[in-house]
């Protein structure tokens, strides 16, 4: 009876261990991941998820604590999962790469330790790692609520096997580490050109600027006419960066509240 007592006063304390976060990584057979808790979650309703893949030479523990990434899902009932890249980096260029699996099986993990609402689940990526979630919504995107990417494409020529429901592009017209996608004849939309022949996409619909802080201004261009799904890409004059806000204006379009920031 002692045993089995001490049994059950042990198993709180083996939930809370299962429950990796913040600068613990999730060890899985794949590889491993980090996690940011959204702020004030109750443990028990269902959580959106944001499946980030960092940039090259980073990892997941400065995703959850980036003020750009984390500072918006925290706040917005979101749980950010940011997988850590083998050597740092990632093979987005083979459309065979194994990092494909290695997100597949971050997410069912995460799956298996938290209620998870699977109709929205965003992918997102910022840089080489923006290309990575084009890669893997591109080979394993079926369950995908929204592409959310950041500076970072594949080759625009490239047909998918899956799809996400819908797609956000944000990229700077002066990016010099990944220049601005131009097409031919300068066609400043190249950048989603994929997505648009994907979804049978018409012409785009130019949405005017827009910007959550004052020193940043985007433009957006929307393709809402499609067979299915939607697109949207975002422009700015500046570099390779994370715009202030962005993040955390798409959850909440994508969520159907009112844009806010921070």
């Amino acid at each position: 009876m002692r045993l089995i007592l001490l049994f059950l006063l042990c198993l709180p304390s083996l939930a809370i261990a299962e429950r990796c976060t913040g600068q613990t990584p999730c060890e899985i057979p794949e590889g491993s991941y980090h996690v940011r808790e959204p702020d004030g979650w109750d443990g028990t309703s269902p959580l959106p998820v944001l499946l980030h893949f960092h940039g090259w030479q980073r990892q997941g523990t400065l995703i959850v604590n980036h003020a750009r990434i984390a500072g918006h899902t925290r706040r917005r009932g979101v749980l950010l999962v940011a997988p850590n890249g083998p050597g740092r980096s990632w093979d987005w260029w083979n459309r065979d790469t194994a990092n494909i699996a290695l997100g597949r099986a971050v997410l069912e993990d995460v799956k298996a330790r938290y209620p998870v609402d699977t109709d929205r689940i965003y992918v997102s990526g910022y840089s080489w790692g923006g290309s990575m979630a084009w890669r893997f919504v591109c080979a394993d995107g079926a369950d995908v609520a929204a592409l959310l990417s950041i500076s970072g494409t594949i080759d625009q020529d490239e047909d998918c096997a899956t799809a996400p429901r819908e797609v956000r592009h944000v990229h700077g017209l002066s990016d010099t580490v990944m220049p601005y996608p131009t097409g031919p004849g300068g066609d400043e939309m190249e950048p989603v050109a994929l997505w648009r022949r994907a979804f049978g996409c018409g012409a785009a619909m130019r949405e005017g600027t827009w910007q959550a802080v004052p020193w940043l201004r985007l433009e957006r261009f929307a393709w809402e006419d499609c067979a299915t799904g939607r697109v949207t890409l975002d422009q700015h004059g500046g570099g390779h960066f994370i715009p202030h806000g962005w993040i955390g204006w798409q959850l909440d379009q994508l969520m159907g509240r009112e844009p806010r920031y921070p």
